[in-house]
């Protein structure tokens, strides 16, 4: 329960990064669901606001509050996104991906002019690595990848629901890649980003502008280089 109050609490405090009349973006996850229904409060108060959302089940719950939407046809620009993340390192690098819907998330976090983060403690860490990194790949490359991303010394396994194999909202195939300790992020997104088939990772590096971490009672904001 405390975990989820934190959750709260830090979707609360990213609120005020909102301002009327913005293009904003709106990230998945447990702790995002929270800030798209504390922004639902707020359409319903007046705030004048358009979402992009980062995925199907975003996109759906923020129908349901009433929140305008927009796309990138009509939009090429956001203002503010605020989405969660499975990992922060101290250099508020991401990993991120861990509900599938990374390759969006990091479409939406590039068009951004500003990336809010929201977390629980729990989600900091020293190094990159002890979650999963995901991956996601088309369906046609996947038993290539995955020799080239175990070649690389992870131990990957091939993302399932209840129903089978996972789908990404694009209709591709998702590997979690475990690495242990990742002691050189940005090398290893560079590798995975050069590989045929690989449509996206979760490595998120220099996207976010702040990190909002609750613990108890506390919101720490993190910001590069502090």
């Amino acid at each position: 329960m405390a975990n989820e109050q934190e959750k709260e609490a830090a979707a609360r405090e990213s609120l005020k990064f909102v301002k009327d009349g913005q293009v904003v973006g709106l990230g998945t996850g447990s702790t995002v669901k929270y800030f798209i229904d504390l922004l639902g409060e707020q359409v319903k108060k007046g705030l004048r606001v358009r979402g992009i959302p980062s995925s199907d089940r975003s996109r759906e719950q923020a129908e349901r509050l009433g929140i305008p939407l927009t796309t990138f046809d009509e939009c090429q620009e956001i203002d503010v996104t605020v989405d969660g993340a499975d990992e922060v390192d101290p250099e508020l690098r991401l990993i991120k991906g861990g509900g599938g819907a990374l390759l969006r998330e990091k479409i939406v976090a590039s068009a951004s002019k500003q990336v809010v983060i929201i977390a629980d403690e729990t989600k900091r860490v020293r190094v990159l690595g002890k979650f999963g990194l995901p991956v996601e790949v088309v369906k046609f490359a996947q038993a290539v990848v995955r020799k080239k991303i175990e070649a690389l010394g992870a131990r990957v396994s091939l993302r399932r629901n209840g129903d089978g194999l996972f789908l990404s909202d694009e209709n591709n195939y998702i590997f979690d890649c475990h690495f242990g300790e990742i002691g050189d992020p940005d090398g290893l997104a560079r590798q995975l980003s050069d590989m045929p088939g690989v449509v996206e990772h979760g490595l998120f590096i220099g996207m976010a502008s702040v990190v909002l971490v609750a613990k108890g009672s506390e919101i720490v904001e993190l910001r590069r280089g502090r």
